[in-house]
């Protein structure tokens, strides 16, 4: 792939310089204007070539997935320019590397003609990837182009769940016969005279393509040409079947240092490998998902998307809040006779609201990682439990007790001061279970669990927290 890998800095300095390139063709274009409308033309085109020209030589040093990045970086009219500059070479490659966001924009920016052109540069496995994205009619229109292996190929990888392993693997893998010498695999290796990216093993598969073991390459250059396959495959290895989840492919690359691993049917036949950098391109995008789920977003979102578009993407979880709001405003409604007793009471909820919510928060989030590495089991919850209430018990009296003697200072009443480290402690002990109650409810009931956490269970403790308090109050002070 042309370009080359940039660091961040570069990455903004490019943005920068595509920015004033821009910025220059079309001051040039203003000043064409005001030329005599017999040479106009003649300006406007000159400027337009001189530009486009500059632009695309230092578009041509770029990787393409940095010029993926420039795109999101520009607002929508200046995006299409520089796509006009890349499409008809480096297209495909960018469309690949694009985010979700900005692949929807170019497939719906660009004419039919002009999207055949650049999906014709995109290989089947690249096709499946990104074919969610793609309209139907461009998709086929593609496909009929494909040999019909590569067809069967894009149909089963599209019969995959997004988040699984079948969808992530690559159909370029070397194999050899067990029966062969290191001699014969040695010799069939340079008459191919290529390697597919991230092999760092020879898969080994007998008459009927079942995978017996593997080689590393190294092993190759250290034992005797007339040396067995057989003799030297390594039989315990990591392999996986293509409905298995990614995440779990994400943990054994983590935990065993993989560079690649077979992937194979329920016949343990070989049909495909998980390489590196599919599991870590999957890593970024779930961990990109998480976090705009975790801030309430739908989905991912163009920054320069129009109002209604990003408004639509915002609204679900803000109506969720907007409801969990009116009923944390009921509860403190429910104690409005209270408060009007003691005003200082209004002054103090949202210290123990907001020490509950943190508290919830940050079990939360200590959950979904465990969940995430398989960690937390049905067996071990009690363990899981008891430790986090504990945690929380023990920040419960600290902090409390320093809320209590801030309040017996400002207040000086010993009642008052009481009521809240009390409520600290009963408020916290409730965070540590819904923090931990929420994810778990989650991923039973088959939901994401980054996906809306935080804003339920700062629901829940901001809820609990103001009646805890306004509850003691009432039974204390009152």
């Amino acid at each position: 792939m042309a370009g080359n890998l940039e660091s961040p800095e570069a990455r903004q300095a490019a943005l920068r310089e595509v920015r004033r390139m821009l910025g220059r063709q079309a001051y040039l274009a203003q000043l064409a204007q005001q030329q005599d409308p017999q040479h106009r033309a003649l300006v406007e085109q000159l400027a337009e070539k001189q530009e486009a020209t500059a632009l695309s030589m230092l578009l041509s040093r770029l990787h393409a997935a940095d010029i993926a990045d420039i795109l999101e970086g520009l607002p929508f009219d200046e995006r299409r320019r520089v796509w006009n500059v890349v499409c008809a070479e480096r297209g495909g490659a960018v469309l690949l590397e694009a985010s979700e966001a900005v692949r929807g924009w170019l497939v719906g920016e660009v004419a039919a003609d002009e999207l055949a052109q650049v999906l014709a540069q995109l290989d089947a496995e690249d096709l499946a990837w990104i074919a969610e994205d793609l309209p139907r009619e461009a998709l086929d229109a593609r496909l009929a182009q494909l040999s019909s292996s590569e067809q069967q190929w894009v149909a089963s990888a599209l019969g995959y769940d997004e988040d699984s392993v079948g969808i992530l693997m690559t159909r370029e893998y070397t194999a050899a016969a067990a029966g062969s010498t290191v001699a014969d695999l040695v010799a069939r290796l340079q008459h191919d005279g290529r390697l597919p990216g991230q092999t760092d093993a020879i898969f080994v598969v007998d008459g009927r393509g079942v995978l017996q073991g593997r080689i590393a390459l190294e092993k190759l250059l250290l034992v005797a040409p007339a040396t067995a396959l057989a003799d030297i495959l390594q039989q315990d290895i990591v392999s996986f079947r293509p409905d298995d989840e990614a995440q779990e492919a994400v943990n054994a690359f983590e935990r065993y240092d993989l560079v690649s691993a077979p992937v194979v049917n329920h016949r343990r036949q070989l049909v495909g490998r998980l390489t590196v950098e599919a599991v870590m391109e999957w890593m970024h995008e779930s961990s990109h998902e998480d976090l705009l789920g975790s801030a309430g977003l739908a989905g991912e979102e163009d920054l320069y998307a129009p109002v209604r578009e990003s408004a639509r993407n915002r609204a679900y979880w803000l109506a969720v809040n907007l409801c969990t709001a009116f009923i944390a405003s009921r509860v403190i409604g429910f104690f409005e006779t209270t408060i009007a007793q003691l005003v200082a009471l209004a002054t103090l909820m949202p210290i123990v609201a907001s020490i509950g919510g943190n508290t919830g928060n940050q079990t939360t989030a200590l959950v979904i990682r465990a969940l995430a590495l398989e960690q937390v089991r049905n067996d071990n919850l009690g363990v899981v439990y008891r430790k986090e209430i504990a945690v929380a018990l023990l920040n419960g009296l600290s902090l409390g007790l320093v809320v209590a003697l801030f309040a017996l200072l400002l207040y000086h009443d010993w009642h008052l001061a009481l009521t809240i480290g009390l409520a600290m402690v009963v408020c916290l002990f409730f965070a540590a279970i819904v923090g931990v109650s929420v994810p778990l409810l989650l991923k039973r009931f088959d939901r994401d669990p980054a996906l809306g956490s935080s804003t339920l269970v700062t629901a829940f403790t901001d809820s609990l927290g103001f009646f805890v308090f306004l509850g003691l109050a009432t039974l204390l002070l009152v």
